[in-house]
């Protein structure tokens, strides 16, 4: 929804320093922060006239005075669509299982993480996104896959797991392309544990949430005294790695200052940290992922160029999940049995007209969206499987994309190039694997419909189910 005027989030937080760090973050990016000290406070703020133009509330899970899911439930009466955001120093699923549901709308942990709260805080003023989905929480449910253990079936998705699948026993870079959300930092997992360094743990660096001032000490380290605040000496990451895998993610944010030293890491396998005056050797296999097309970056001067090639000698593309709308039932099933090892969650179904339902929506926020959209609706769920009243904010989406005739006909058409006839090698491919193909655009182009996609195939429904089982494909519907 549109705002006006300066959005207002009132902290409940009896701890100073949390309190001035929480303002100050806001007040960044133009929220103005009220604060209580207790629950009893922040009830009553409500009824005043900032309480009334509230547009979050932030709540430290250690209230003094109230069990944090009964302070929600209270505030729900209140204001029943008042945005709440946990805050809170345990990380943990039963914590966050317990307050969504009472009805807090996101979980944010400490230390917070300045581009995490104010994404979170954002997030409030536009209920289109992704509404409140507990991202950290479920970020965390991934456990590293083998490549064999990814679900996916999309051509382009295949393609981009055998190339990982090759790369992996090499000390070679690789670069990952692909929107938010797509996966990429699953794939880099899978190809750490399928290298000779996978005894090793795989360092992961977020460029793009690191201070622009503190990036070259994370990475390359400081010694004492290098500059100002410098009060101990500081190990950096890629020395952390020795012998095993750094994860670069984002690496289209790293300052040019920090691209010439990464520079030399590739080319020298030598780092050297603020203020020592030798360099230190490191063997660390080096994985980089972008959301952004890393050679548009280099055109544009933001990434050296030289730089560029040297991590992209193996790139992979990985497909955003529209465009392999197929994937979705094989995927959601999976998905949800790696929920269902949570702490206080179970094993729950997934109906076809779910499935169906979870068909239509376009997934800006991708496989990571669809994670997150099942996780809260395993959290909330009182049947035995899920059904499309399961997720009322998916279906609102759709309806508000298709009332607006968003869905065009040249769109609808993206995955016919989805479908190649020619192996890597330039063999063609088996029939099977083509008609399965066909099967899976068919499915993903009609949405779920089964009727239509066997009509449109020019077969019966029961002859479309054989071919599903025959192909080991998941049937929709």
């Amino acid at each position: 929804m549109a705002h006006n005027g300066t959005p207002i989030v009132m902290l409940i937080d009896d701890e100073p320093a949390q309190r001035r760090l929480v303002g100050a973050l806001a007040s960044r990016a133009g929220w103005r922060t009220i604060f209580a000290n207790d629950g009893e406070t922040a009830l009553a703020t409500l009824g005043t006239q900032d309480g009334m133009r509230l547009d979050a509330i932030i709540l430290d899970h250690w209230s003094p005075d109230y069990e944090p899911a009964d302070l929600i439930r209270d505030i729900r009466v209140l204001r029943p669509n008042l945005p709440v955001l946990i805050l809170t120093a345990h990380n943990s699923v039963n914590v966050a299982v317990d307050a969504m549901r009472a009805g807090a709308t996101d979980y944010l942990s400490k230390p917070v993480a300045p581009d995490r709260l104010l994404a979170a805080l954002n997030a409030t003023l536009n209920h289109s996104e992704e509404d409140g989905e507990l991202r950290p929480l479920t970020e965390k449910i991934s456990a590293p896959l083998a490549f064999e253990e990814i679900v996916g079936s999309a051509p382009q998705f295949r393609a981009a797991l055998a190339i990982a699948a090759k790369a992996a026993r090499a000390r070679i870079p690789v670069l990952i392309e692909g929107e938010s959300g797509v996966g990429k930092d699953v794939i880099a997992r899978a190809i750490h544990a399928a290298s000779p360094r996978f005894r090793q743990e795989m360092i992961t660096v977020n460029c793009g949430a690191m201070p622009t001032n503190l990036v070259e000490s994370e990475l390359f380290g400081h010694e004492r005294g290098a500059f100002t605040g410098a009060f101990e000496r500081q190990v950096g990451r890629f020395v952390s790695a020795d012998m095993g895998t750094i994860f670069l993610d984002e690496v289209s944010e790293l300052p040019l200052d920090a691209q010439v030293k990464l520079l030399r890491v590739l080319q020298d396998g030598e780092v050297q940290p603020i203020g020592a005056r030798m360099p230190t050797h490191v063997d660390v296999r080096v994985i980089a992922a972008t959301n952004r097309k890393l050679i548009e970056e280099v055109e544009a001067g933001r990434f050296r160029e030289d730089l560029y090639y040297r991590l992209n000698v193996v790139q992979l593309t990985i497909p955003p999940l529209r465009e392999r709308i197929g994937d979705i039932p094989a995927l959601s099933r999976h998905l949800l049995a790696r929920i269902a090892t949570q702490p206080g969650l179970r094993s729950l179904g997934i109906t076809a007209e779910a499935v169906a339902l979870l068909m239509q929506h376009d997934w800006p926020g991708n496989v990571r969206q669809l994670q997150n959209a099942l996780f809260r609706a395993a959290v909330l769920c009182e049947g035995d499987a899920l059904t499309p009243q399961d997720f009322p904010q998916i279906s609102a989406q759709i309806t508000t994309r298709q009332g607006a005739g968003s869905r065009t006909a040249s769109h609808t058409h993206d995955d016919a190039a989805g479908i190649t006839l020619f192996e890597a090698d330039g063999h063609v491919r088996q029939l099977a694997d083509i008609e399965a193909d066909v099967i899976r655009l068919a499915i993903g182009h009609y949405r779920g419909r089964m009727t239509e996609v066997a009509r449109r195939l020019g077969i019966g429904r029961s002859t479309l189910y054989r071919k599903l089982a025959e192909l080991g494909i998941e049937s929709a519907a």
